[in-house]
């Protein structure tokens, strides 16, 4: 202890470290023949070895082991329990002769103890009851059914097809009893939504006088098959000022008696915007409707029998979705219609597939002569051309009170003088301007037509929400346009004026598209965590098409992306996010946070977040905005600052304030130049942003 002044004093600790312990024989003391093969032939896992360290984690890890091991080769009783290690250490210069000791079962028979050596059971039955409520149970059941050696029963009238039930159940019959089999059996009735938690019981089988032999019951209580919903949300965003969402979702389980599942949902919203189509004075000037349907199926439905390439104890479901929305006054007001016919499965408990063989998107813009009334920066610079240069152009594209281009009959006019090469007398510089406002309003306009097919590689190691380090590695690769490609000659499908094909007077996207994306945790200690993101994504147009629909691009900035930016307001390039709605082909964002706890369930964290878009391989020329060489890299941009979290459990609360660190938009001054909480952007959310 050494005194300080003021009553105060500084502890010094000084340790020296002896000699270690080293594992030097193991043995062991294994009555039972079951445990003691079991044992031997996989005793080359063992986290117990000679020559290493003697850590008690080494032993109460080949502890968990081994359990794990025997309860899943047919040793049914066997618990933790059972398994004791004897260290001997005298006389051993400072070696550890280790002695493995798994007793026997203990057991009462006849107000008695006895040790019974442990065997290996299997299933001799497998019983399911589909109907089964705490009411019935004692009464008589109605209707039994044999399929794949499953006993399946019911009180009232069967609802579900049996070989649902029995695609479901990993308890076979002549099986030897595994944990993972209860367990896969367990999970995937979950998954199924169609039972309240489901009970699986095994009991020993009274006809058995060896003792080996295990019936396995599984009671199943059916939740109701109808269920309606009704949502209610209000909300603000880009486009609207304020909005209040509603509809109801309604929900049938069981539709065609394998467990299928389909879900009706119709949606509206009505909201305020100061960017309305029309300026009207209700405050409510905007609104939205739209319904989807969803029907899932727990199976790979594909003609044929894909079991040996996607078994059963994969989770696998298919999905089909179709859905329709229309807006107005929002926009350029979009009608949407989409399509997906999809498949999930789960390899591992770490790794998941999804794969969309269909992915159809139909975007019909119904309102694009507002266009210049939504994208005022492109007007602003159009009018500022057309001005400049207004001696050349007619007087009637102007508004005689103003002087501005009138829209849309005087910007459409003076866009078409553009496009036919007219002499309008502008300058290098103002023609190309004027090019890269028409590009982008061709872009942002143009109807859609997306018939894409894309797979998805999820990895995640996180075992539950709670997880304070762990890694989740993402990967989607997606193609559009290639089969319309390939049957447009077939079809005798009419060509445009840029000889693209179109359908029903759509030009369809073709494009390829990649998307990787890694988020690592790492657990500091003391409730700190350094959590961390990588992502890159690019979409190259090609055949069909010289850029990405807009609902396919890529955007940057907002809560989950640069804190320093307002989303969608971050570049492309070293542009400055000078239109409305930034977009492009190619991202590149890195995250880095660091979570501290402050007290009780507030948290606080300190973040860097860098990244930015460009176009890439498409039909933007505009060089600032577009990457060509290595050395636009320099465009990404900076964003930190801080934030608090609070955790109410069920999902946390978020605010976060970034700063423009570094911006590649400004000429003079690029670092810290708006470093200020005056220019900061403030951004709330729900749970963590990655």
């Amino acid at each position: 202890i050494i005194k300080e002044e003021k009553k105060r004093a500084k502890v010094k600790y000084t340790v020296h470290a002896h000699e270690p312990y080293i594992v030097d024989s193991i043995t062991t003391d294994i009555p039972s023949h079951d445990v003691d093969s079991i044992y031997e032939a996989h005793k080359k896992a063992s986290f117990v070895v000679p020559g290493k360290k003697f850590k008690t984690l080494d032993f109460n890890q080949e502890r968990e082991r081994l359990t794990t091991l025997f309860r899943n080769t047919g040793l049914y009783h066997f618990e933790e329990g059972h398994i004791s290690f004897i260290a001997d250490t005298v006389n051993t210069e400072h070696k550890v002769n280790v002695e493995l000791v798994i007793s026997n079962r203990d057991m009462s028979r006849n107000d008695s103890l006895i040790y019974i050596p442990f065997k290996m059971h299997t299933i001799s039955e497998v019983n399911v009851v589909t109907d089964y409520t705490f009411s019935k149970r004692g009464q008589p059941v109605l209707h039994k059914e044999e399929h794949e050696k499953v006993n399946i029963y019911s009180f009232d009238k069967p609802k579900f097809n049996p070989e649902t039930i029995t695609d479901a159940v990993f308890i076979k019959v002549g099986d030897l009893y595994k944990d993972q089999n209860r367990s896969l059996t367990y999970n995937r009735l979950n998954e199924l939504r169609m039972f309240n938690y489901p009970d699986i019981q095994f009991i020993d089988d009274p006809r058995d006088t060896t003792e080996t032999k295990l019936i396995a019951n599984i009671l199943l209580t059916p939740k109701k098959k109808f269920d309606l919903t009704f949502n209610l949300e209000a909300y603000r965003s880009n486009i609207q000022d304020f909005g209040i969402g509603f509809g109801p979702s309604f929900l049938v389980r069981n539709l065609f008696g394998g467990a299928e599942i389909l879900e009706i949902s119709a949606r509206g919203s009505i909201g305020n915007s100061s960017d309305a189509a029309k300026n009207e004075t209700r405050f409510f000037n905007i609104n939205e409707v739209g319904a989807d349907l969803k029907l899932t199926l727990p199976k790979i439905a594909f003609p044929g029998n894909l079991d040996k390439i996607i078994p059963k104890y994969m989770s696998p479901f298919t999905t089909i979705r179709a859905g329709m929305s229309s807006q107005k006054n929002i926009g350029l007001d979009k009608r949407n219609i989409t399509g997906a016919f999809s498949y999930r499965w789960e390899p591992s408990k770490k790794l998941t597939h999804y794969m969309d063989l269909v992915d159809v998107q139909f975007v019909r813009n119904l309102n694009v002569q507002n266009y210049f009334n939504i994208y005022r920066n492109s007007f602003s610079r159009l009018n500022e051309i057309a001005m400049e240069n207004s001696s050349q152009i007619p007087s009637n594209y102007f508004d005689p009170e103003t002087g501005d281009l009138t829209i849309p009959e005087g910007t459409e006019n003076f866009i078409s003088d553009i496009k036919n090469n007219e002499n309008l007398g502008l300058n290098p510089e103002e023609l190309r301007d004027a090019r890269n406002v028409i590009e982008r309003k061709d872009r942002l306009s143009e109807n859609n037509l997306i018939l894409a097919s894309n797979f998805s590689y999820i990895w995640n190691t996180a075992s539950s929400l709670y997880d304070l380090e762990f890694t989740r590695f993402r990967g989607k690769i997606e193609f559009a346009g290639n089969t319309l490609s390939l049957l447009s000659p077939l079809l005798n499908l009419e060509k445009n004026k840029s000889e693209k094909y179109e359908l029903s007077g759509v030009q369809f996207s073709q494009y390829a598209k990649l998307e990787l994306g890694i988020v690592k945790h790492w657990n500091l200690g003391h409730q700190n965590v350094l959590a961390t993101r990588a992502f890159g994504g690019i979409a190259i147009p090609y055949g069909n098409s010289n850029s990405i629909p807009f609902s396919r691009s890529f955007f940057a900035g907002g809560a989950n992306d640069n804190r320093g930016w307002q989303a969608y307001d971050l570049g492309p390039g070293s542009t400055g996010g000078i239109n409305e709605f930034n977009e492009a082909n190619f991202k590149l964002a890195f995250n880095a946070e660091h979570r501290f706890n402050l007290f009780g369930q507030l948290f606080g964290a300190f973040f860097v977040d860098v990244g930015n878009i460009w176009h890439v391989f498409d039909n933007v020329e505009d060089e600032a905005s577009t990457f060509t060489k290595f050395s636009d890299l320099a465009d990404l941009s900076v964003g930190s600052g801080f934030g608090f979290r609070y955790d109410v459990q069920f999902f946390v609360i978020r605010i976060d304030v970034g700063f423009k660190t570094y911006s590649p938009a400004n000429d003079d001054q690029k670092w810290f130049r708006d470093y200020n909480f005056g220019n900061a952007v403030y951004h709330f959310g729900i749970n963590y942003p990655f």
